[in-house]
């Protein structure tokens, strides 16, 4: 029997529930036909002009995306924009588009934990618990070492980006303890379990939020800051979810892009 659309719903509802997403996200198919045959899938952060590409050109028939592509209300879908432009392809090509967003960061196996998987943490437990499992964010302990040495470790896990990674902290400050939010993670920037960690690692980071919270931290509490690419710290989950859903479709190729879609080309440094 060929796996369909259908199918491929029906077995990444059971792995990444929809209805573990947030509030605000739109998750679940996009494009595409119930009753399409999938024989071939690419895993993406982003759905842009160049994954699109790299689908239509690979003859797959599903994309499966963690960022929505229609998460802002849309009013026109005419292909002079890249959204309908991309729509049409896609639609033309028979190749569907199934967006895992936040309902894949809470499971035990999300964006967050696979992250801290790699950074090396031991004990994880999430900052804010789900009820299903898993949760928002990833707290738990490495081996001691410094700052620096550890914001190193942080670099070499990750593929490579223009903005690299960015510290706030003391070079030499001791790190034990580590918070983790793959992701936009400055909704948890006072979240008593971060504050309790030696350094917390996100990603979009902005600037008055982090001056306030390296202020606070000359005061008493010393949590360090690294902010990361939020494509790169994401991309790391999509093998993950690519070997869970193999697991249940095995007669379906998966395979992860290695388009780099972070939005920044270079850096000109000071």
């Amino acid at each position: 029997m060929p796996t369909l659309v259908r199918d491929v719903l029906a077995h990444a509802e059971r792995l990444w529930p929809s209805a573990g997403a947030e509030e605000w996200d739109v998750v679940g198919l996009v494009t595409g036909a119930l009753e399409s045959e999938v024989r071939r899938i690419l895993f993406v952060v982003d759905v842009t002009d160049d994954t699109v590409t790299e689908a239509i050109d690979g003859g797959y028939d599903m994309i499966v995306a963690h960022h929505p592509l229609l998460l802002r209300g849309v009013t026109s879908i005419a292909e002079d924009k890249f959204k309908g432009d991309a729509l049409a392809r896609l639609v033309r090509a028979d190749c569907a588009v199934l967006s895992i967003h936040t309902n894949g960061d809470r499971v035990e196996t999300g964006t967050s934990a696979t992250l801290a998987e790699r950074l090396g943490l031991s004990g994880a437990q999430p900052i804010v618990p789900n009820p299903m499992g898993g949760g928002l964010g990833v707290i738990g302990t490495i081996e001691p070492t410094t700052l620096a040495e550890f914001a190193r470790r942080i670099a070499a896990a990750l593929p490579s980006t223009a903005s690299g990674v960015r510290v706030s902290g003391e070079i030499a400050q001791p790190v034990s303890t580590v918070a983790v939010c793959a992701g936009a993670g400055d909704s948890l920037l006072n979240h008593a379990t971060v504050l309790s960690a030696d350094v917390y690692v996100t990603s979009d980071l902005r600037h008055h939020p982090v001056s306030e919270f390296r202020d606070n931290a000359k005061m008493g509490n010393k949590t360090a800051l690294i902010d990361i690419s939020h494509w790169a710290a994401e991309w790391l989950w999509l093998s993950t979810a690519a070997v869970e859903l193999n697991g249940a479709l095995p007669d379906v190729s998966m395979d992860v892009s290695e388009i780099n879609t972070d939005p920044w080309n270079f850096v000109v440094m000071q």
